[in-house]
Parts: structure tokens; C-alpha cells; sequence
């Protein structure tokens, strides 16, 4: 199974050791920086990039739970720039990725 999916803004990760499902959604401008991560479900992995619109594909994502929220824009934010969500799914996110990194640089 591929354990990276990625459109313009969003990254889906697998993690075939701990059987879990990771997103990343990011948007970068002049104005600042956002940044949501999720878990999501396999049939949430299984159906990223089907959509003709690569918007409905984060729409897909923003259905699953969020576990870490970060927005820093010129504009301000609503609430702290930082929150945690859920610290072990956030954990176990950042260890995905890590291992994704790795296997690229191999």
C-alpha cells in the first residue's frame, strides 16, 4: 500500500508499523501560515485524490478528527497560535512523518 498521498495543500500519510492514517493540511501566503493535522480513517486514505477538485479532497479530510491546529497570520488568530488537540495521535502523526523522511533519503 502507498503510505503518501499529496495534492496542493495537504499531505496523507500510512503508517504500516502502528496501522494508522495521518493528514496534513497547510496554506501558506504573504499573510501568514495555517497548518491542521487529523487522523483519519483507511476509507478517508483510500478515497484522497479520486476528487476532479483537489479542494473536495480536503473537505474529505476536515471530516476526521483534528489533532493539532496552528495558525500565525498578519491578520491575528482566534485563539491561542498553538493548540494540541490530541497529544498522542499528534505524537503518533510526527513519528510517521519522520519515518517517511527517512525513506525518501534511502
Amino acid at each position: 500500500m502507498k503510505t503518501e498521498k499529496k495534492g496542493n495543500n495537504w499531505t496523507a500519510y500510512y503508517d504500516p508499523d502502528t496501522n494508522r492514517y495521518f493528514a496534513e493540511i497547510i496554506y501558506t501566503s504573504r499573510e501568514g501560515r495555517e497548518q491542521y493535522d487529523y487522523e483519519i480513517t483507511q476509507d478517508i486514505y483510500a478515497r484522497l485524490g479520486t476528487f476532479a477538485v483537489d479542494y473536495e479532497n480536503e473537505e474529505l479530510i476536515k471530516t476526521a478528527k483534528m489533532t493539532y491546529s496552528f495558525e500565525n497570520t498578519m491578520y491575528g488568530t482566534l485563539g491561542p497560535e498553538r493548540v494540541v488537540w490530541d497529544e498522542e495521535a499528534n505524537e503518533a502523526m510526527n513519528n510517521a512523518v519522520r519515518k517517511q523522511r527517512r525513506r525518501k533519503k534511502t
